[in-house]
């Protein structure tokens, strides 16, 4: 299958592209938006929740994700609406088991929803190279949505019908991410005695591989070198790529301790403060 990933402003354009997606043949099983949410009266307002949920999925229910969209009625098997407590980002809203799955939250329920041919496919084909530009997008208020389909053409099609809908590519989202850091990577990496400008390519490879969810906290080491060789080829094997590394690992933890509080407690804060002045 080839996956299909557009970052959008809103959860109602995201919920609009679902729908494109849908008229264009991609199943609504294959189809899931996730977008964070900012109270748990929201939530409620947005999915029914149940005491019988699958461990790490948070409240959740079956369902569909054409039901949970509001892109289709009727009812089909096959997804899922879950709300995810996501370390650095908060609470997100994940209509669609993928998006439950990309997070490491589909578990037993994949299996359970899902037919063989979308379980061998969260399994295998979720974009979790990815994955650090999905949690930007959502820490900044913004939904995505992530698919499926069946054949390399709906999939151009689809990704064409996305950039029309408004959505912006995970690749312009990278470099918007990267731009974010940029000077901060360059001052740090020169007062280090590097040369930024020879070097950043190196170092950003590097600062992005430690993000990878199945690397995320692993110190740098001689088995982890040579396990990202493979990917990385001889440029894993520089100065710059191991800076670029232990960097990432530092953004994690910055990113972590700074987006711990979920946005009922800051509103929590904020009322305690005004009240006390």
């Amino acid at each position: 299958m080839e996956s299909i990933a557009g970052i959008f402003n809103s959860l109602a354009d995201a919920r609009r592209a679902a729908a494109i997606l849908k008229s264009l043949g991609i199943s609504e099983a294959n189809i899931s938006v996730l977008s964070p949410h900012t109270t748990e009266t929201e939530l409620e307002a947005r999915i029914p929740t149940s005491e019988a949920e699958q461990p790490g999925m948070g409240p959740a229910v079956g369902g569909t994700v054409g039901a949970a969209l509001g892109v289709a009625s009727g009812a089909s098997a096959g997804a899922a609406a879950a709300s995810l407590l996501v370390p650095g980002v908060g609470p997100v809203l994940a209509l669609g088991i993928l998006g439950a799955a990309l997070f490491g939250a589909g578990g037993a329920a994949a299996g359970a929803l899902a037919g063989d041919a979308l379980e061998k496919a969260i399994d295998d084909g979720l974009p979790r190279d990815e994955l650090y530009v999905y949690e930007d997008a959502l820490r900044r208020g913004r939904s995505v949505l992530i698919a499926f389909a069946g054949d390399e053409q709906i999939a151009k099609t689809a990704r064409a019908e996305l950039t029309r809908a408004g959505a912006e590519t995970v690749d312009a989202a990278r470099e918007e991410w990267w731009i974010g850091l940029r000077g901060a990577e360059s001052e740090h990496y020169t007062s280090q005695g590097g040369d930024f400008k020879i070097d950043e390519a190196k170092y950003r490879l590097g600062f992005e591989a430690a993000l990878h969810p199945r690397r995320r906290g692993e110190s740098w080491n001689e088995d982890l070198a040579a396990d990202l060789k493979p990917k990385y080829g001889d440029a894993s094997a520089t100065g710059a790529f191991q800076r670029g590394y232990e960097r990432g690992l530092q953004y994690l933890i910055y990113i972590r301790e700074t987006h711990t509080a979920t946005p009922q407690n800051e509103q929590s804060s904020r009322r305690a403060a005004s009240s006390g002045s």
